[in-house]
């Protein structure tokens, strides 16, 4: 997973951005190149290379003089009539200067969070991806599990109540049915997937995914010898939101 991707897209998110000029060991020309490079969809007059640096609080933007370093870094950057851009040299530059794995990753993370039309639920997974920046990585994994059933208990009980109900009778002819978000939490949350698919409210790869998750969660939820490492967990929260958090 990188934050680096092709023209029309991102290239730089801000988080990474900042890491970056917040680097004591980066040089001010490499800040600079890296200014270019945020939300590079399309190429920039200097003046707006100025005013990114001064956003994520390069130290002396304003007088920096940006044409200068852009134009001496020969074969990462190129001048057209509408600004400069970054070549192909040039983003793989930038992408080395990195600010770390986690920074990437967590870049890669808060975009994806960022599409979640609910502004509650986005709240509920940018606290996660905190926990994961600050490599409290297991309270990252169960933070964002638990968010997960949430939004699911309340779909559930918003739109497919009665069809979960119906479909929890087959399985267990004393399940009380239920009427809150609080009854469907008496179920154990993986008798409470498999209904989710028999009650047709997700498919079969869906629960596959999420078993997993909740086999994950599980093994970080309790004191252990279990080793976890951001790769991991990225994919973890990647998993929550592409097919939880961003569908219901």
């Amino acid at each position: 997973m990188s934050y680096l991707v092709c023209r029309g897209k991102t290239l730089l998110n801000k988080i990474a951005l900042k890491e970056i000029v917040a680097n004591p060991e980066i040089d001010k020309k490499d800040k600079a190149l890296a200014c270019l490079a945020y939300d590079a969809h399309a190429p920039k007059q200097v003046k707006a290379v100025k005013e990114i640096a001064a956003s994520v609080g390069l130290k002396g933007a304003k007088k920096i003089n940006f044409l200068s370093i852009l134009a001496r870094h020969t074969g990462k950057t190129i001048r057209s009539p509408e600004g400069w851009e970054l070549t192909s040299d040039g983003r793989a530059y930038v992408k080395q200067l990195g600010g770390g794995p986690t920074v990437q990753l967590s870049s890669s993370l808060r975009t994806l969070a960022s599409k979640i039309s609910s502004k509650n639920t986005q709240a509920f997974v940018e606290e996660a991806i905190e926990c994961f920046e600050a490599h409290n990585y297991r309270a990252a994994v169960v933070l964002s599990w638990v968010g997960a059933v949430s939004v699911l208990y309340d779909h559930v009980v918003s739109n497919y109540l009665s069809e979960f109900n119906a479909a929890a009778l087959k399985q267990d002819p004393k399940w009380k049915p239920a009427k809150t978000k609080d009854d469907l939490a008496r179920m154990k949350e993986a008798n409470f997937l498999v209904i989710c698919e028999s009650a047709s409210i997700i498919g079969k790869s869906v629960k596959q995914e999420l078993e997993g998750c909740l086999t994950f969660r599980n093994g970080c939820g309790h004191p252990n010898s279990l080793r976890i490492g951001e790769n991991r967990v990225s994919g973890h929260i990647e998993t929550l939101v592409f097919n939880v958090y961003s569908v219901f």
